[in-house]
């Protein structure tokens, strides 16, 4: 039977109607697919709704949803969404049987053995597969970031949230940004340096340490100016931004022992490829680090979110299917944690 597969983050919501192969269930089908602003629904029922009424167009019955976030007891908690998401109103609203949720970047992990995550683009490292961890980061409108262990461990992925942990400026710069977001002291997450919105911040407190009003209002603003050299601010932003995901990405590596390599998800990432390139993130993925031989070695590709989300979520819905998993954090039938 046919189900929806649905990759909701805080801006977009990425939904798929699939059927598995019946002679493999690991072969997935894509039969209808659709991206959606979030903003323009005002909850998740009602996007959902809108995809199977008007690509759908048959009975569905079962849904995965790939949430940034983790879920705790009836809800799905991220300050990122565009409205709440509450799992037993959702599946009342909308009348399906069963509802499983993961992280959206447990998701990702999942979907890098997928054909469609072939378009990854080299940015370090030696153009190699080894084996070993696998890390999935990917700034948007927040921070995630996901292990996927190798077969030989199972294949299983972990969820993290490590786009929560506190930022560690590395330059005299990065110290001045951080002392303008916490003039008292306190928490910074990365994620609010590291991201979509992140990005934005930056190029404000740079704008407002020189005594500036921002001209730019986008991410994708800040990016074309700074790939067209005609803001300092914008150039200067890109460029803390770089290096902090250098640095945040080096870090996640060191902890995981990802010698399997590091995909760095995301359209936005994608589109500013050349921008890394010449930046400092190799510099501080890899610098001053007594593993730095071993860092040298782990290849770090940029890769576009597309469809992988879903596929991923689907994968992981047919494992759990087969495998009857109903681990905690894992949406049952009745719209609550088995």
């Amino acid at each position: 039977m046919p189900f929806l597969a649905a990759d909701v983050g805080g801006t977009y919501a990425r939904v798929a109607l699939l059927q598995a192969s019946p002679d493999s269930g690991q072969a997935l089908h894509v039969l209808a697919y659709r991206k959606f602003a979030c903003a323009d629904f005002r909850g998740l029922a009602e996007l959902l709704q809108t995809f199977i009424e008007n690509d759908a167009r048959t009975l569905v019955r079962h849904c995965v949803l790939a949430c940034a976030g983790q879920v705790m007891g009836d809800e799905v908690l991220n300050d990122n969404f565009a409205w709440p998401i509450r799992l037993s109103a959702l599946r009342q609203a909308t009348a399906l049987d069963d509802i499983a949720v993961l992280n959206d970047f447990e998701a990702l992990g999942y979907a890098l053995d997928h054909p469609s995550a072939g378009n990854a683009r080299l940015l370090c490292g030696p153009d190699s597969q080894p084996d070993g961890p696998t890390l999935v980061i990917g700034p948007g409108t927040g921070l995630g970031a996901a292990v996927r262990l190798p077969a030989s461990a199972g294949g299983h992925v972990l969820t993290t949230e490590a786009g929560q942990t506190d930022f560690a400026p590395h330059s005299i710069r990065e110290r001045e940004v951080l002392a303008h977001l916490a003039p008292d002291g306190g928490y910074v997450a990365y994620e609010r340096i590291v991201s979509g919105p992140g990005l934005l911040i930056l190029y404000a407190v740079l704008c407002a340490l020189l005594g500036e009003a921002p001209r730019l209002a986008s991410p994708e603003a800040i990016t074309a100016a700074a790939a067209a050299c005609s803001d300092a601010q914008a150039v200067e932003a890109v460029e803390i931004f770089c290096a902090a995901l250098g640095s945040f990405a080096g870090s996640l590596a060191m902890t995981f022992m990802a010698t399997g390599g590091v995909y760095l998800a995301g359209g936005f990432l994608y589109s500013m490829f050349t921008l890394l390139e010449r930046s400092a993130f190799e510099q501080r993925f890899l610098h001053g680090r007594s593993v730095r031989a071993l860092l040298s070695q782990v290849p770090v590709r940029v890769t576009e979110h597309g469809r992988n989300g879903v596929l991923g979520a689907a994968r992981w819905y047919l494992r759990r299917s087969v495998a009857g998993d109903t681990k905690p954090g894992r949406a049952a039938a009745d719209g609550v944690p088995g």
